[in-house]
């Protein structure tokens, strides 16, 4: 049963929650997630799984299996910026990348937990025999799941929750609670009738409204570390990590770019970096460059794989001895093979000779096969 003092203590909660720089916070019901779960079972018997969320369907979907006698799960939002002031230009002799906006500044999932502790901690002290767990991300909770049933948005046909304040370029967590708040309601889908996400998906990941094949999502391809599938490729673009494209065509983000957390606000150098520099950086420049940023948490090789496919996409000419460089002295396989068949697309006749030399040399067959892939297009003149 609610009582007074649990109605008090809500809005106590969302009067500090504003203190501390939360930028919106709902209350739901701790229930069984059941939508969610017969949701879970088609994603997975149809392999739309990255791989990378927890696997066991009955913890996304029963918070009392991670914090018994859970009552209530509190939901919170904080909006990151959609616009980078004084962006970086790409020049014909300076290619550069770009990181999608969810990983322009610090790490979020370190800024969201920082807020969920302080908020843990003011609720303990109210009342201190509560129990909590708080996750970001990376728990067992669906974040999008908790934010729509505690009324911070509603689940646009991009996957994405869709704030009518700070549209969907917003950060989600929530945290489990054994104190019983009464739940805020959900919002009503705003997406009607459109359908620009799923129309102009790069991959058509986005196999329906609300339904991602996240193995096609560029923003999960481009954190993979082996080779990439050849039918991806071309479509990665300049993306080195992440994709924004279902955002940025999102009507309800039209005009949408709030500046509200100073941590937040992305070093241009680093999320718009230079292409050519990043094939060759150390362990150590990448994590004191980088580390910051939640696109750092894979390591380099995708980051720079993926350098590698955009420098085939801008078909830079000036690359291509940087490219045969790695060929040459890289000892990862997936670097030699993505930079032969990079060679392959933005090569001439020199480079040709180079990737037939290299063929003699290598050991690797799938490096090989990409040499072979490259000497194909130079011979046809793709």
């Amino acid at each position: 049963m609610l009582n007074k003092g649990n109605q008090k203590l809500k809005a106590d909660i969302i009067a500090y929650s504003k203190e501390i720089g939360i930028d919106k916070i709902g209350f739901a019901s701790a229930g069984v997630f059941t939508g969610l779960k017969e949701r879970l079972r088609v994603q997975q018997e149809n392999g739309y799984q990255s791989g990378f969320e927890e696997s066991d369907i009955e913890k996304r979907t029963n918070p009392e299996l991670l914090l018994p006698e859970a009552k209530s799960i509190i939901a919170i939002a904080l909006a990151y910026p959609s616009k980078m002031k004084d962006a970086p230009r790409s020049t014909r002799e300076d290619r550069r990348g770009i990181f999608c906006r969810a990983s322009w500044g610090m790490d979020y999932h370190h800024v969201l937990r920082g807020k969920l502790q302080k908020l843990e901690a003011f609720i303990k002290e109210q009342q201190p025999n509560a129990l909590t767990k708080s996750m970001v991300d990376t728990g067992e909770l669906s974040d999008r799941a908790v934010a729509e049933r505690a009324g911070i948005g509603w689940s646009g046909k991009n996957c994405s929750i869709i704030t009518p304040e700070f549209g969907s370029y917003v950060y989600l967590g929530e945290m489990i609670t054994t104190i019983a708040f009464e739940p805020d309601r959900p919002l009503e889908d705003n997406c009607g009738t459109c359908n620009k996400c799923v129309e102009v998906c790069p991959t058509g990941a986005l196999v329906q409204g609300g339904q991602l094949d996240s193995n096609k999502c560029i923003a999960f391809l481009t954190q993979t570390k082996g080779f990439l599938a050849e039918e991806y490729r071309t479509k990665i673009g300049n993306r080195v990590y992440g994709c924004d494209t279902c955002q940025t065509v999102c009507p309800e983000n039209k005009g949408v770019d709030f500046h509200l957390h100073p941590e937040m606000e992305p070093d241009p150098e680093v999320v718009k970096p230079k292409l050519k520099p990043l094939l060759t950086i150390s362990n150590r420049e990448f994590r004191e460059t980088f580390g910051l940023i939640s696109g750092s948490w894979r390591g380099k090789k995708p980051i720079q794989r993926n350098a590698i496919l955009a420098l085939a996409h801008f078909k830079d000419a000036t690359a291509v001895n940087d490219l045969l460089d790695l060929m040459k002295n890289d000892p990862r396989p997936v670097i030699r093979g993505t930079a032969a068949w990079a060679v392959g697309k933005i090569g001439d006749k020199a480079a040709l000779e180079s990737l037939v030399g290299f063929k003699e040399q290598e050991q690797d067959e799938g490096v090989l096969m990409e040499i072979d892939k490259g000497i194909a297009m130079l011979q046809d003149g793709s």
